[in-house]
């Protein structure tokens, strides 16, 4: 999961494309980008927070009212500054490009490239694969066609990379010259987002983004979602020309409302806040039918992504509220940092349980998921020390027990502990008096409750194995899981 912003202005744009990286960093803190251009690209990459890697020396050097901007966080590859994006290649007119998701058939296409086109992957992301099949195409075509118009260039470079790439993808690129181009997979898998600022001038700025969390602050008016198996392309005099060539089922990861996005984003048409509450709302509902005689005496969320399905939970059941774990907020997300003993580690410096909340109470926590289980278990061990007379757990989200092939850090089976226990060996692992997990039904309807969305059906392949590309079965999970293991390994 990363963050990708796209801005094409009247102004220099390097201090906004900051800014929404900003907005952007919860979605990544491995390492972060900005790409500027006006008769050259300009550009700035580090690892790390983007506070830490940009300072006011680099940010006067990205010039350009065109740019694009990255924040990483890891499903695949290292973590070395040669994965951190934006990238770019010279040829043809010079193209830098950006992405969020992850592609299936990543090792097929970097053999296709490298033994019929000649063309060299230096890192390990997946983006670079994306830029090299669009520029490929699109020198293509510009050769050998110089009468059409670009834009028609441009469709047919992006109907080559949805031809070949099998996945998720959304992705911000410039084009030296030309302008901005955006395009997301026909499933839409991954978010993103679209707004426009209208000037005095009566001109016209764009931005493009994974979430709508900045666009308020950077004066832009959000105008909805670039659809699946849309391209978009903004020219240099702000021209916006778009077409969508490929349908397929609607299938967005439903994982982006549990905890990725931040509840203020409005994606799909859906309100990500709005969701997180019916998911308490459904989730309290299961509760009162399967212990109709456990009432406790708080509800407390695990913070900060639970909070919004706790406060309905607890409403729903008509118990207090409480932030009876307070939580640090200089420490960083524990389910995107790299390495389990790390995520282990933060959990207590991240959260701190206050035990005039907990003691002598029956408390029941709220978490969005539980995936490793690791950070679960350091919570429910905290506040059983901090004096719960009893201690109930319920999760937002079903089990998590298959690999995602899509752009989250769920990497292989073995490290996901509902592949391998039940239920109630993993309340027993935990050490809770109850546990209870949202359904998946239920967790899809809280999505798709309210809306004019048009979502088929959200992707849920963690959690019913069921990966809406098709071209997953036992075989490539196999496959995957050993590449992943060993680029973890290195």
């Amino acid at each position: 999961m990363c963050g990708v912003i796209g801005i094409i202005s009247n102004k220099t744009v390097a201090t906004e494309l900051y800014e929404g990286l900003i907005h952007l960093q919860h979605r990544g803190q491995d390492a972060a980008g900005i790409m500027t251009y006006n008769i050259r690209f300009h550009a700035k990459k580090g690892v790390g927070f983007v506070r830490d890697i940009f300072d006011d020396t680099n940010m006067m050097r990205l010039q350009g009212n065109v740019g694009i901007g990255h924040t990483r966080y890891p499903t695949a590859g290292g973590f070395s500054m040669e994965e951190a994006q934006p990238f770019w290649t010279s040829v043809p007119f010079g193209i830098s490009m950006a992405h969020n998701g992850n592609l299936t058939n990543y090792n097929e296409l970097v053999k296709d490239l490298a033994d019929n086109y000649q063309r060299y992957v230096n890192s390990t992301s997946d983006t670079e694969v994306i830029l090299h099949l669009f520029a490929d195409a699109l020198d293509d075509s510009t050769t050998n066609d110089k009468t059409t118009n670009f834009f028609e260039h441009i469709c047919r470079a992006t109907e080559y990379v949805f031809k070949k790439a099998s996945g998720s993808y959304s992705t911000v690129a410039m084009i030296i010259g030309k302008g901005m181009v955006v395009f997301r997979d026909p499933h839409g898998i991954r978010p993103l987002v679209k707004g426009e600022r209208y000037n005095s001038d009566g001109t016209t700025d764009y931005i493009f983004a994974s979430e709508t969390t900045m666009f308020y602050a950077l004066g832009f008016e959000i105008t909805g979602d670039v659809a699946p198996g849309e391209v978009i392309f903004i020219s240099e005099d702000g021209h916006s020309y778009n077409r969508i060539l490929q349908k397929a089922p609607f299938t967005p990861c439903v994982f982006e409302y549990v905890y990725f996005s931040r509840p203020d984003n409005m994606m799909n048409d859906v309100s990500v806040y709005r969701s997180r509450l019916r998911m308490g709302q459904n989730l309290a509902n299961r509760w009162k039918e399967k212990y109709p005689g456990i009432l406790p005496d708080i509800v407390i969320p695990a913070p900060s992504s639970a909070n919004t399905a706790a406060l309905s939970f607890a409403n729903e059941l008509g118990v207090r509220y409480s932030e009876g774990l307070y939580k640090n907020p200089f420490i960083g997300r524990t389910f995107i940092m790299p390495g389990q003993e790390e995520r282990k580690r933060s959990v207590r410096y991240k959260l701190v349980p206050q035990e005039t909340e907990i003691r002598d109470k029956s408390v029941l926590i709220v978490d969005d998921s539980i995936v490793r289980g690791n950070t679960s278990k350091q919570i429910v061990k905290m506040v059983w020390e901090f004096g719960a007379r009893e201690l109930h757990f319920v999760v937002a989200c079903p089990p998590v027990k298959f690999p995602c092939f899509y752009g989250v850090d769920i990497p292989t089976r073995l490290e996901l502990i509902a592949s391998y226990m039940s239920e109630e060996e993993i309340r027993l692992n935990m050490g809770t008096d109850t546990l209870l997990y949202q359904q998946i039904e239920d967790l899809a309807e809280a999505v798709t409750r309210k809306g004019e969305h048009d979502i088929y059906r959200p992707c849920m392949a963690c959690l019913d194995g069921r990966y809406v590309t098709g071209d997953v079965d036992e075989e490539k999970i196999v496959e995957m899981e050993k590449k992943r293991v060993r680029e973890r390994n290195q």
